[in-house]
């Protein structure tokens, strides 16, 4: 018996007697209208593809009646499509593999709103679903239009295991073709489930385990210790994140952060804004300025169809909260700036506790022009507590947060890793489900006099003798002696350059820490210009002699000038010891 064929792209019904069963012929789709805008379909029953055998029993064969309603910018579609165990979630993509309609039910099931996902890229979207285009989505179908099993990301980021059936779409206002999909939440055994959601805890867990250390990095700045409490709730892993970093001249970063996310893309998005930071930090920028370049990078990452950082698993970027600080111990001076994120509480070492009011920023993403930044001068041995929003939630408000700090310190004497357990112990039972929790608890440290040495800079060329001559005395008494002929070389080039092109007020400092700093600040801020002089130059050799001395050098620029600085490795018996 000869047969109809089927339109172009669709397979045809299934007769009786041939392999996968019979399935009842559905009638012709009907087609409601809203807003001037129709979606007419063409579609068949078809069995579960051999692909989805993992799926197979846990799909429920469709029925046909289901209306499912379509925002799109051009207003609202209504089709009749078949019956997806409580309902489909359904979106349209154009004949460009681009989003141009989506249902209310693929917001519930995926997360996302019709704004969010209209005019992008399906394979943007979810590159588990390897289409660009309309005729590329058919032939992926080509072997049943139900079941094709797949695991999608939802918005926030956790796994949403489906099955997905392509059905050609005849006409989309305003005319231009293209391809329905549904997509089905499949109802996987609770054992599936738990067995998905462990795997992925696991999995988030063990990342971000790689990417911090056990505990902070010692530092001659301050004492420090970091602690995470993971969520009891959900994947455990959400987007609370700490870090250290260390800066030239003996100083510190501070970075604590909070990414509203959980699982694999919270961990991706720490992993993302966390690599960039400390990029930022080795350029060496204020607190204010390393905000504002992050959250440029945070909205070029999340901005068009165009940047291929524009997945799902970056756009929680947006909205997330930053506090940046550096610690300087020479000066006693912490300037901090925030992104959306509360201040930290302070702890005198007169047992005082106050949380200093840091000026209201907005979020990462959200635009601001100018992230102002807070100047704190800090005693030897204040406790600082930095902290995320898991706190906030649990404590309330800032006096109760001080009230903390407060009794953390009486209780755990000297030692700061007691004053992180002791603060970890008292907030994990308050914290709420969902809620993880990262700390940064530091005590901060003085470099004594007697490692600082600073001159005043004549703006006279016939100066630079005397200085190499109190140079050289100084790493005498220092029994620095090893170094006398980088040393002298560095800081005769670098005070030349001074005097010639820079501007008065000029210092030269010596510091004597784990690595011996030499420091040429002047109130010009020219940036220095390192080449390689050919041999014919009678000059323009001074920084590439610089560089090729210390073991890094750089430049920091301040509201006063600027400041060029080169850092020399010391032999292990030079080094200074700390106190503990």
């Amino acid at each position: 018996m000869r047969r109809d064929p089927a339109p172009h792209g669709v397979p045809r019904a299934r007769a009786a007697g041939e392999v996968g069963g019979t399935a009842p012929e559905p009638g012709p789709p009907r087609v409601e209208q809203h807003a001037a805008t129709t979606v007419q379909l063409h579609r068949d029953n078809r069995r579960v593809p051999d692909s989805a055998t993992a799926y197979r029993r846990h799909v429920r064969v469709p029925s046909h009646g289901e209306v499912v309603e379509m925002g799109t910018p051009h207003g609202s579609a209504s089709v009749h499509t078949p019956d997806f165990s409580g309902g489909p979630a359904a979106f349209v993509v154009d004949a460009r593999g681009l989003v141009s309609a989506w249902s209310p039910m693929a917001e519930r099931l995926l997360g996302y709103e019709t704004a969010e996902v209209v005019g992008r890229p399906v394979a943007e979207l979810w590159p588990v679903i390897p289409w660009d285009a309309p005729q590329q989505l058919s032939s992926a179908f080509e072997d049943g239009a139900l079941g094709h099993a797949a695991v999608l990301t939802h918005r926030q980021g956790h796994p949403v295991p489906v099955t997905l059936a392509a059905y050609p779409v005849t006409s989309v206002v305003p005319g231009s073709e293209g391809t329905v999909i549904l997509v089905t939440a499949v109802s996987l055994p609770t054992a599936v489930q738990d067995w998905l959601h462990h795997r992925e805890r696991i999995a988030a867990g063990a990342l971000r385990s790689r990417m911090e250390p056990a505990d902070a990095p010692d530092h001659s700045a301050a004492c420090i210790t970091r602690s995470y409490v993971p969520a009891r709730g959900g994947t455990g892993v959400n987007g609370s994140w700490a870090d250290v970093i260390p800066l030239p001249s003996a100083r510190v970063a501070l970075v604590v952060s909070d990414v509203p996310a959980s699982g694999m893309q919270a961990t991706v998005c720490i992993g993302l804004i966390g690599a960039a930071v400390r990029a930022l930090a080795e350029l060496d920028l204020a607190p204010g300025e390393v905000l504002a370049r992050l959250d440029d990078i945070v909205s070029r990452f999340t901005a068009g169809q165009d940047n291929k950082w524009s997945l799902p698993f970056v756009e929680r970027l947006v909205g997330a909260t930053y506090l940046y600080a550096v610690y300087d111990p020479i000066a006693r001076r912490c300037v901090m700036a925030s992104a959306g994120h509360p201040p930290p509480a302070v702890a005198d070492p007169d047992g005082s506790v106050h949380v200093p009011e840091l000026p209201g920023n907005r979020p990462l993403g959200r635009g601001e022009p100018v992230f102002e930044s807070l100047d704190l001068e800090l005693a030897e041995g204040s406790t600082l507590l930095f902290y995320t929003g898991g706190l906030v939630r649990a404590c309330g408000t800032d006096g109760a947060i001080a009230g903390l700090l407060g009794r953390a310190v009486h209780q755990s004497g000297p030692s700061i890793k007691e004053v992180g357990r002791v603060t970890v112990d008292s907030m994990t039972p308050l914290l709420e489900a969902e809620d993880d929790l990262a700390l940064l608890v530091v005590r901060t440290r003085v470099l004594s006099g007697g490692r600082v040495v600073a001159w005043e800079l004549p703006g006279d060329p016939a100066a630079v003798a005397g200085i190499r001559s109190l140079v050289l005395h100084q790493l005498e008494q220092w029994d620095l002696g090893s170094l006398d002929f980088t040393t002298e070389l560095i800081a005769s080039e670098l005070v030349t350059n001074a005097i010639r092109y820079g501007r008065e007020p000029m210092q030269l400092r010596l510091v004597y820490d784990r690595t011996l700093i030499c420091e040429v600040s002047d109130g010009s801020s020219t940036s220095p210009y390192i080449r390689r002089a050919s041999a014919t130059d009678e000059g323009g050799r001074g920084l590439f002699l610089v560089a090729d001395c210390a073991q890094r050098w750089g430049v920091r620029y301040t509201n006063q000038g600027k400041t060029i600085w080169a850092e020399q490795a010391l032999n292990t018996e030079a080094t200074p010891q700390r106190p503990p």
